[in-house]
């Protein structure tokens, strides 16, 4: 069961909602937005139908969820959402409406680099700037990233540029030197599932970026979703990125279905990473495409001033004319289909 209340619900209305449903020996978990606030319960539903909370002043609805994700899920928000990253005069929105590019380099590894990268992103129309500080790899040979210097790095560019920034947090530990830097916080692939990182980035009042889990269904990755939102956080951006499957000649599947799937079962914007699904240069624009065309809310790619010499995931990395190309899909399709783009100047 979830409450919806009221935009000018105070303080102390949402206080006597959560007492009176922990009174009766069940449980309240109060999650915030940017326009009301969600309360969900977790109890037996007669004894909660029977504390008569519409009438508690603040409450404007009380829902009955059936889906096992309470608070994400469209049953309980009808409207989809969007939610906004970056501060005062950088705020960029993901959701209905709008499709948005965030792009920037699969790793930092230089201030130079990650400069580069920026000023190419944001000359293509980025509106919010990606860069890995902390790699989690398959192989521990691998490049990990610069870690805390690669945050500061990334504070930096945000500086100059003025691109909102979003990083990967690997550990729970380091949400607030994370948190400290970044305007948006990413959970890969890998950590879909730790639910203790989950619960932390819920908590600390940055959105979150959620990738879903190589081998995750969509229930798994938006009851995923649901642990952040649980904890106070429902500026969720879910992220398709490819899944695991028998075909080996990319990295990975792109389940391009996964987005108009989401749209009908949760409220959540969705992205697609066409990078990180393919692992090849010349299939991220087409898959780009694809994207746009089934209706998601932005894409994420990677961007590296020199491919051919990066640390990380160079082969799929764009620059120069691919990046061009993109541009120019996402300027003259995105429209088609009544998004609203920033668009590289022109």
């Amino acid at each position: 069961m979830v409450i919806v209340m009221k935009p000018d619900a105070s303080a102390a209305d949402i206080a006597a909602v959560v007492g009176r449903v922990e009174e009766s020996g069940a449980e309240a978990f109060v999650s915030r937005g940017v326009m009301r606030t969600i309360i969900g319960l977790v109890g037996d539903v007669a004894m909660l139908h029977g504390l008569n909370l519409r009438a508690l002043p603040g409450v404007a609805d009380v829902h009955r969820i059936t889906a096992p994700y309470k608070l994400v899920s469209r049953e309980n928000h009808p409207k989809r959402s969007t939610v906004w990253v970056g501060g005062v005069g950088t705020r960029a929105p993901i959701g209905p409406g709008s499709f948005t590019l965030i792009a920037g380099p699969c790793a930092v590894e230089t201030h130079q680099q990650t400069l580069q990268a920026a000023q190419l992103a944001k000359a293509a129309g980025a509106t919010l700037l990606r860069g890995g500080a902390f790699k989690p790899r398959t192989s521990p040979y691998a490049f990990q990233g610069l870690g805390v210097e690669g945050l500061k790095i990334l504070g930096e560019v945000r500086a100059t540029i003025g691109l909102p920034v979003v990083t990967e947090i690997v550990d729970a530990h380091d949400i607030d030197v994370v948190a400290e830097h970044a305007d948006m916080l990413q959970v890969g692939t890998r950590n879909m599932a730790n639910f203790a990182l989950l619960q932390a980035v819920g908590e600390a009042g940055k959105p979150v970026l959620l990738k879903r889990g190589m081998q995750a269904t969509i229930e798994e990755w938006l009851m995923a979703a649901e642990y952040i939102a649980q904890r106070g956080n429902l500026d969720v951006v879910l992220c398709e990125r490819g899944i695991r499957t028998f075909e080996n000649s990319t990295r990975n599947t792109l389940d391009i279905s996964a987005v108009p799937v989401v749209q009908t079962s949760s409220h959540l914007p969705i992205i697609v990473d066409p990078s990180h699904a393919s692992g090849r240069r010349d299939l991220v624009v087409p898959l780009a495409r694809a994207a746009i065309a089934v209706g998601a809310d932005g894409v994420i790619v990677d961007v590296h001033p020199d491919p051919q010499n990066a640390l990380c995931d160079g082969p799929q990395a764009l620059a120069g004319d691919d990046l061009l190309e993109l541009a120019a899909a996402i300027r003259s399709l995105a429209p088609l289909l009544g998004r609203h783009t920033a668009g590289p100047p022109t």
